[in-house]
């Protein structure tokens, strides 16, 4: 099994190789972050490390830096005395954890499954637990860790339906792999059901709940929302539709919607998150295309130009949408118009803002079903629902407020879980 995995992955470095050398050649993508994936620079940055025990933390980007925050808080609340070490796969993933993981002693990109490179990444972190966040199962890695008697844990553990669909494809695989995980912690029973059926061993799973509450209820304060305030020079008056991590199709929804609020609510304005940040430029052209000059990317207002009033915010810089969320009226997800799977609802939630999205929210069933069991999120399946949906709402605002805090309710209501990770992970050192 692991030979012919490791000649498959050979197979597909060879393949990608070259695309991922021309990202870096030409647009500088990647840069940061190849070399360490292959083991270069991490001895100078875990040769810090004094002490012992020591946790090796591994979240691939934002969405499970955001779940790993709290996780980490708590256990160092726990255990002091314990080294962490973090690590993600994505630059724009390091980035945010350095913002938020405040717990951490040493931050590292996460090595290429190759035998020899996580050999000696594994050699050099020296650690005594790995614990991997939600779900990231990587053969070698974590034949390694057996190997050198490493534990390792999965937390925040969720397998959405077209991991789901992919992982019982090639069952025969994982059903291998899973053995050398110790014990996974999964945020519900759905996700539970689904890792044994695809080989983990029941006996190694436990429910604990989503992490990603406790982070968010933690996040949000009314200092936050005042330094985004300033920052954009927002009047205490202005009211805003925000559109947080849209795609591509989706923008020129927005747009059209955005259009027609204006006939309505002509002093309604428009702050767009697009979800890869790069994709800016191509939002920018969207919106002149459709009539929309007055606007401000965030990049500039970052870099000292002042806002004076405009209609349209687009955001271009990384870890900023949470706080957006502070200032709209009413919200839009993306990834759900478009077959994505959806985006992280919750955080719009942690605001009391009642959220809208199309009919893809796979990836957040769960998320889905809690908030729109209190009417704090809203599935539209077209531009038209969209924006019928967006305008009946702004018509009742006290109704659209209650509905807000219904969904703040639900956020609050369901935090523990990093606690319960926490003393998951002590339990193993």
């Amino acid at each position: 099994m692991y030979i012919l995995y490791n000649i498959i992955l050979f197979a597909a470095a060879l393949i990608i190789a070259p695309y991922f050398l021309l990202k870096i050649f030409f647009t500088g993508k990647y840069r940061n972050s190849f070399r360490q994936k292959l083991g270069g620079k991490q001895e100078s940055i875990l040769a810090g490390l004094k002490k012992k025990p020591r946790i090796w933390i591994h979240a691939v980007s934002v969405g499970e830096v955001t779940a790993a925050a709290p996780i980490v808080a708590s256990l160092k609340k726990k255990r002091p005395d314990v080294e962490v070490i973090f690590s993600t796969s994505t630059e724009t993933g390091q980035e945010m954890a350095k913002k938020f993981i405040t717990g951490a002693s040493a931050f590292i990109y996460f090595p290429l499954d190759v035998l020899s490179v996580v050999a000696r990444m594994i050699k050099m972190a020296d650690a005594d637990v790995f614990v991997l966040v939600e779900t990231e199962l990587w053969p070698n890695f974590l034949k390694v860790c057996r190997k050198r008697r490493i534990k390792t844990l999965m937390v925040n553990g969720r397998i959405s339906p077209r991991s789901y669909r992919r992982y019982r494809l090639t069952k025969f695989l994982w059903k291998g792999v899973l053995k050398d995980l110790d014990f996974a912690g999964m945020i519900s029973s759905i996700d539970a059901t689904r890792l044994e059926d695809i080989g983990m061993d029941p006996a190694k799973i436990k429910v604990l709940g989503n992490a990603k509450y406790d982070g968010l209820a933690s996040l949000v304060s009314p200092a936050l929302q005042q330094e985004i305030t300033r920052r954009c020079n927002v009047r205490a008056d202005e009211k805003f539709f925000v559109a947080g991590s849209t795609h591509p199709g989706e923008e020129k929804i927005v747009i059209n919607v955005y259009r027609e609020l204006l006939k309505t609510y002509p002093d309604l304005k428009l702050i767009l998150v697009p979800r890869h940040i790069e994709r800016a430029g191509e939002v920018c052209d969207l919106l002149q295309q459709s009539g929309f000059y007055d606007m401000i990317m965030l990049s500039r207002i970052n870099g000292g130009q002042q806002r004076n009033g405009e209609s349209v915010i687009v955001v271009d810089v990384i870890g900023e949408l949470f706080k957006f969320y502070s200032l709209a009226s009413v919200v839009y997800c993306g990834g759900s118009l478009v077959p994505r799977g959806g985006q992280n609802i919750l955080e719009a939630a942690a605001w009391g803002k009642v959220i809208f999205y199309g009919p893809s929210m796979e990836d957040f069933s769960a998320e889905k079903d809690l908030l729109e069991g209190v009417g704090c999120g809203i599935t539209v399946g077209s531009e038209e629902e969209l924006l019928k949906g967006i305008t009946g709402l702004l018509a009742h605002p006290e109704e659209m407020k209650a509905r807000g805090e219904k969904g703040k309710a639900v956020v609050l209501d369901h935090i523990g879980a990093s606690s319960r990770y926490a003393d998951l992970i002590t339990r193993y050192l």
